[in-house]
């Protein structure tokens, strides 16, 4: 039911996914110069120049795939077990994402240890739940319609 709840729910998942494109996720400070990583690649920012220095791909592509995936099962809604599977792959791909972007963080200058997350970094977390919150309320759209039938 396209009007329910879980439609919300996955609009914000969707719209916090899309957000990794312009947020910073984790940033870094070395030798005098500032780096970050957005979904888009790793940006260099020195004497006020700011440059893209290295290109994602794969960041990149999974990151508007999980965006679509969310936005697309919004659509699914008269099946509501296919619905509930694709929000399933959504939140793992949403922990593949968050593996992308550990790996990426790595190769910051001055490794993991020197980096300081953004708010870009807790987008994914917020992706989860709002996918979760949403798997609750096709459960309870179910429930709902399994009561009904049982008054009937």
């Amino acid at each position: 039911m396209i009007q329910r709840v879980q439609s919300i729910w996955l609009l914000l998942a969707g719209l916090a996914i899309l957000l990794l494109m312009f947020i910073p996720i984790v940033s870094s400070q070395s030798n005098g110069s500032e780096y970050w990583i957005v979904a888009t690649g790793l940006y260099q920012k020195t004497n006020g120049i700011i440059a893209k220095t290295d290109y994602f791909k794969p960041l990149f592509l999974n990151t508007v795939c999980v965006a679509l995936l969310c936005l697309a099962t919004i659509f699914t809604f008269k099946n509501r077990t296919g619905q509930k599977r694709l929000i399933i792959v959504a939140i793992i791909a949403m922990l593949s994402l968050c593996f992308w972007i550990f790996n990426y963080a790595q190769g910051l200058p001055g490794g993991i240890a020197a980096v300081k997350p953004g708010i870009g970094a807790f987008l994914p977390a917020a992706g989860i739940l709002f996918c979760a919150l949403a798997f609750r309320g096709i459960r309870k759209d179910e429930q709902l319609l399994r009561s009904a039938d049982r008054l009937r």
